[in-house]
């Protein structure tokens, strides 16, 4: 199974509050079947204009290409419970997140990919994403034992549920991991269950 312990990467800051899922996904990209293309539009009608033209957004800019922990604000995540958003988020190439707060679901469906959403104090997450703009190519390591963000000088404390902490340090959040693991006591749980026949499943 797949340990989240430490993150370590470059910061890229999105400022703003109450950025919600509409913005960090587009409606129109839900018809896509699959996620494999989700990575090409997080923040897409913000990045680009009608014509395609890009605009200024740090998800444009060279010194923030390859980033992996996206440093928010307020209500991150708001919204809609789409799992699109955490989708084109990390398929764009974002492992980990740091925010004031963050939309509920969102942050649940996060956790569920493996990537850690938590929080810090806005005087914290303002120092971060200060950080992150004066200097692009400053290192961010996010411990989950001692939940602490590292950059530059400053370690900051940051938080986040017990149960979601804990699922993704010991690998539990990938649920087809841990089934995989497990496959010997799932085929011995359908020998046990009948069949509407009668007969045993396996």
């Amino acid at each position: 199974m797949s340990k989240v312990i430490q993150i370590k990467g470059r910061g890229v800051p999105v400022i703003g509050d109450d950025i919600d899922t509409d913005r960090i996904i587009p409606a129109r990209y839900l018809k896509e079947i699959t996620f494999s293309r989700m990575g090409q539009y997080p923040f897409y009608d913000e990045r680009f204009t009608a014509e395609g033209s890009m605009k200024d957004h740090p998800f444009n800019k060279p010194e923030y290409q390859g980033a992996s922990i996206l440093v928010a604000n307020s209500n991150f995540g708001c919204g809609s419970s789409r799992e699109h958003a955490p989708q084109a988020l990390v398929r764009w190439g974002i492992r980990a997140i740091v925010a004031e707060s963050f939309g509920e679901i969102f942050a649940g469906n996060c956790a569920m990919l493996g990537t850690p959403a938590v929080t810090a104090s806005k005087s914290d997450v303002a120092a971060l994403q200060a950080l992150a703009s004066e200097k692009p190519g400053a290192d961010f390591i996010i411990d989950l034992e001692a939940m602490v963000v590292r950059a530059g000088s400053m370690t900051v404390h940051v938080t986040m549920p017990g149960s979601r902490r804990n699922s993704l340090i010991q690998g539990t959040w990938d649920s087809t991991a841990l089934l995989l693991a497990n496959a010997a006591l799932v085929t011995a749980a359908a020998a046990r269950l009948p069949h509407p026949s009668g007969r045993p499943l396996a």
